[in-house]
């Protein structure tokens, strides 16, 4: 395939290296090997993005982490694994007992400060670059400035008070800031304001895949909601829904599978390419029984089964339950298929990862604006594509609790529950009822992962652990 997860293939080795140490995450200082030689010409400066966004499609972040973290977490999915051996820390992030040790946790973190340091250096250093294209400089500036924002997006809530680091890193001897989620919040809003009126609306060629207007709209929506902005989010998805750039597929099941990549309802996707070079993601090996060829857990596979409380929740007619999210195995077992591929290897997938899509920003603006015309109307637009008949306001429910249960239907194994289940206000309950078997109680939910202990002992005294 063409498009910019090819040019993920030619990332040099330079650009991989950058801001990955031992030490603590964020001090690491770059490499000194040809670094003031490189960031000077537009090819370098691509190079240097192209790695910022194989930072997001990392193992560490969007090819498996957080899909551990933010929908294994949830009531949507769990590990199927086991729970002992390799399988141990899965079990311990689906029960709420996950270590500061844990490596899943470490791994994270690192990943997306290193990504984050890629794009701080393209940041600081851009401005000072005589480029043969100075448009391709400002547009490299905004997409290195979407692509530190969903990271800092993520770290947030996932770890809540995090350090802030906007500044090319040099030197070890740099102040540590832990900030709380609330200022990360609004750091990210203005960048992205920025981020915005610095992209384009939409790509042709190689360059489809890459950020736009439209996702740093979409993603300054999710964080003003976030952060309890609701006018604010309103705004920015308005801007994505006036942009024309986007609809609704007609029929769910067509927005996945390979040949259905960056089609008219995505937004922003993460890029992968199969055939052996590393670029290919693993979503059909985690997801996808039948068509594993890594069998089970062990050597990277973290196999996801599908909750039954999950696979209840679907009205025969919607057509995002089976053959639009679930598909069954040769067994009869249904599973998650959103991510069937055929692959040549075993975590070599075409699969791309969809983080923002249209119908996204109609659930989210119908969160923003609440209970009015205006909001059934959006939920409306998402069920009739679903092919359900009945209108939303006339569900049994209140207007937050219909909403959530149509976020939860249309975006299973997309990493979003454990997010929507927060920002709700929600995930202690319904957590705790999920899992009263395993004799959990609300006390027991916790709202934010440690922060590794790794990075507590590199910085003895600079960074306060979360509640364990």
């Amino acid at each position: 395939m063409k498009k910019l997860k090819t040019l993920l293939l030619v990332i040099p080795v330079l650009i991989m290296a950058v801001s990955c140490g031992e030490d603590f995450t964020i001090l690491a200082p770059q490499s000194e090997r040809n670094v003031e030689n490189f960031y000077r010409t537009d090819t370098d400066f691509l190079t240097a993005i192209n790695g910022a966004y194989a930072g997001l499609a990392s193992n560490n972040a969007y090819g498996r982490n957080y899909m551990l973290l933010h929908e294994m977490r949830s009531d949507n999915t769990s590990n199927g694994g086991g729970a002992t051996g390799l399988a141990e820390s899965l079990e311990r992030i689906t029960l709420f007992e996950e270590l500061p040790s844990a490596g899943e946790l470490e791994r994270t973190w690192a990943t997306a400060y290193s990504t984050i340091a890629r794009t701080n250096t393209i940041l600081d250093r851009i401005g000072n670059a005589e480029l043969d294209n100075p448009a391709l400089g400002e547009r490299i500036r905004g997409e290195a400035l979407f692509i530190r924002s969903l990271m800092y997006y993520n770290l947030a809530i996932t770890f809540g008070n995090i350090p802030l680091q906007l500044e090319e890193v040099t030197s070890p001897n740099v102040t540590i800031t832990q900030v709380s989620a609330d200022v990360v919040y609004t750091q990210i809003a203005g960048d992205l304001a920025t981020a915005e009126g610095l992209l384009p609306l939409s790509y042709s060629g190689e360059n489809i895949g890459r950020a736009t207007k439209g996702a740093a709209a979409t993603l300054l929506g999710l964080v003003e909601l976030t952060a309890g902005n609701n006018s604010q989010a309103a705004t920015a998805l308005q801007r994505v829904i006036n942009s024309n750039q986007y609809n609704l597929i007609s029929n769910y099941a067509d927005i996945w599978g390979v040949s259905n990549e960056n089609n008219a309802e995505s937004i922003f996707e993460i890029q992968y390419k199969s055939g052996g070079s590393g670029t290919g993601s693993g979503f059909t090996e985690y997801y996808s029984p039948d068509l594993s060829n890594s069998g089970g857990v062990g050597g990277g596979n973290v196999p996801q089964a599908v909750n039954d409380e999950t696979l209840v929740i679907f009205d025969d007619e919607d057509q995002r339950g089976m053959g639009g999210s679930f598909g069954l195995t040769e067994a009869g077992a249904e599973y998650l298929s959103k991510y069937d591929a055929n692959q040549p290897n075993p975590f070599d997938s075409d699969a791309n990862f969809i983080v923002f899509r249209y119908a996204d920003v109609l659930l989210m603006l119908a969160e923003a604006v609440g209970e009015s015309a205006q909001g059934w109307g959006l939920i409306n637009q998402v069920r009739q594509r679903a092919g359900l008949t009945a209108a939303a306001e006339t569900l049994p429910g209140s207007y937050s609790e219909i909403l959530l249960l149509e976020r939860r239907r249309e975006f299973v194994g997309e990493n979003k529950r454990w997010p929507d289940l927060k920002r709700f206000g929600v995930a202690q309950s319904v957590m705790a009822d999920f899992l009263a078997n395993e004799g959990k109680s609300q006390s027991d939910i916790r709202l934010l992962y440690p922060i590794p202990q790794r990075e507590l002992d590199s910085a003895p005294g600079q960074l306060s652990q979360n509640p364990l």
